[in-house]
């Protein structure tokens, strides 16, 4: 009998309600989209401006909220090719050697005699051994240095390649240290862009490694190249050093054990702090930043310590009252205040010449950590919106006609019951763009192209359905015993089908990358909601139909 339970009506009418819903924010894309932005603002920063505030009203927080996003060919952004100075890394890892050495050395000087570095390439150590015979010792205290580089298949060979050149002693990293560094540098690379990224609140960013040492950085939305170059090009090196004076002399030169930096500030412009090389604390020992408001009503910054953090900036500053207290970032003093009272709760705030958007953007470098290497951009592209609106339209066009040409077909041929797969194929499209917005998926113009082809596919499946039922016909059979066998004939061939491509569609995924992979995903999902509506949809509007009128002969 052509029956369908009660339970399964339902759940196939709540099922395309479910879609209906969730794809319905994407008929309001700029007003949902502004309202999400206001609230990951909310969520990140603790407090809204007034715009933000109005935005957040713009959409009801019970509706469903997800839009699909939009890739970068279609919204427009902004494309970098990163190189990471992998160099660097080896050259600090030297500078961070050589006084563990000299400490290691000054025990041994009887043996050694005096010791001294000498001029060297950045990523080599070289240092004089006065004394020629002591070479011995001062290599097996060097290799006492030197451990063994852990790797994903166990422990390999040491990380030091330790030689002696006549009275030279000469320190490099092993090949295997190198290949693990450079591993190390480039995945915390990766996420340290990642999170600044996500941080600013841009949707669905492509951030991977290319090669040895570059990174593939695409951010949909941004404004341009300049300003994603702004947001993860600085490395955000913040420490925090004792002030022993300041000058005008740009060529001042530095004591030892101090440094001369450049002040930050557009009051002091042409003003140079000179501090202590080594820093009380560092960015690393900051748990959370987010920016404010200090007292007075200006932009600042505030920032929390972790334990170890909070003991070190409570001891020195309990010490150092009324002491000029300088934050660097970057090489540069962007802020020098005087200690008026010990601050020992592991919580302060970093005040300067700052706007909300500056402080903004420093809290979010801050939260992310320090680049571990900086990096040479190698290319870089801004995509305007107006390219990715004419993709769109012309998108939009070719799905229109795609499906007014299948809808005019499938009534053309099938009278009624192709009214009832047009009002199916609206469904569909309206599912495909729910559950796209339910996964956060990101539409590229390959994307548009896997729906334009679900248009055409989706009533494939119908086709074989509604041919089953004529030839049932023809056999004299009652039109709902021919219906119903239409349904569990046409099954075998509507799963075969549909089956192999979606084996393609897991192998473009798997296989392929950014636009493939956009294609790939759309035909799934629509394969996916095509198969449901064929089957499911269909049937249960020709049953409802059938059930009221109760025809003794039906046309196909």
């Amino acid at each position: 009998m052509l029956q369908i339970p009660l339970w399964k009506r339902l759940l196939i009418l709540g099922l395309c309600a479910l879609g209906l819903l969730t794809a319905m924010p994407n008929l309001f894309y700029d007003r949902v989209e502004r309202h999400n932005d206001a609230a990951a603002a909310l969520e990140r920063n603790g407090f809204l401006t007034p715009e933000q505030q109005a935005a957040l009203a713009l959409w009801p927080d019970w509706l469903p909220s997800g839009l699909v996003n939009l890739g970068l060919d279609l919204r427009g952004g902004a494309h970098l090719l990163a190189e990471v100075q992998l160099g660097d890394v080896y050259a600090a890892r030297m500078e961070a050697l050589w006084p563990e050495l000299r400490r290691a050395l000054a025990p041994a000087r009887a043996e050694t005699g005096g010791i001294r570095r000498v001029p060297s390439p950045p990523d080599e150590l070289r240092i004089e051994i006065e004394k020629s015979e002591g070479m011995a010792r001062a290599m097996e205290i060097a290799n006492g240095l030197s451990s063994p580089v852990v790797t994903l298949t166990g422990v390999g060979q040491k990380d030091l390649d330790i030689r002696a050149e006549g009275k030279v002693l000469v320190i490099t990293l092993s090949e295997a240290e190198r290949t693990a560094l450079d591993d190390r540098t480039m995945q915390q690379s990766l996420e340290i862009i990642r999170r600044r990224v996500d941080a600013a609140g841009t949707r669905e960013p492509t951030i991977q490694r290319q090669g040895q040492d570059r990174i593939l950085i695409q951010v949909p939305g941004i404004g341009s190249a300049s300003e994603l170059k702004k947001l993860i090009g600085e490395t955000a090196q913040l420490t925090f050093h004792p002030v022993i004076g300041r000058t005008s002399d740009k060529n001042a030169i530095a004591g030892p054990d101090q440094l001369i930096l450049p002040s930050a500030d557009r009051g002091e412009e042409g003003t140079y702090y000179i501090l202590q090389k080594v820093p009380v604390m560092t960015g690393e020992d900051l748990t959370d930043a987010r920016p404010d408001f200090d007292q007075n009503g200006r932009p600042a910054v505030a920032f929390r310590l972790d334990t170890a953090g909070a003991r070190k900036f409570g001891e020195y500053t309990s010490n150092n009252v009324g002491q000029l207290f300088a934050i660097v970032l970057d090489g540069k003093v962007i802020s020098a205040p005087q200690i008026r009272t010990a601050i020992t709760g592991g919580s302060a705030q970093i005040t300067g010449s700052f706007t909300v958007e500056e402080t903004n953007n420093l809290a979010i470098l801050l939260r992310a950590g320090a680049l571990p290497a900086g990096m040479k951009f190698l290319e870089e592209r801004t995509i305007g919106p107006e390219l990715g609106q004419d993709s769109i339209n012309a998108g939009r066009i070719a799905a229109t006609v795609g499906l007014v040409a299948v809808v005019a077909f499938m009534i053309a041929s099938y009278g009624l019951f192709g009214v009832f797969v047009s009002v199916a194929l609206g469904l569909n499209m309206a599912m495909i763009f729910g559950v796209l917005s339910s996964l956060g998926a990101t539409l590229t113009l390959p994307g548009i192209a896997g729906i334009v082809l679900t248009i055409g596919m989706a009533v494939d499946a119908n086709v074989l359905v509604f041919e089953r039922i004529r030839e049932e016909l023809r056999t004299a059979r009652g039109p709902a015993r021919a219906i119903e066998l239409g349904y569990e004939k046409a099954m075998s061939a509507i799963v075969d089908a549909n089956i192999t491509t979606f084996i393609t569609a897991v192998i473009l995924f798997f296989l392929g990358s950014g636009p493939v992979k956009g294609f790939a995903v759309t035909l799934t999902v629509g394969l996916v909601t095509s198969v449901f509506t064929a089957i499911f949809v269909t049937r249960l509007f020709v049953v409802l139909w059938f059930e009221r009128r109760r025809p003794r002969a039906i046309t196909v």
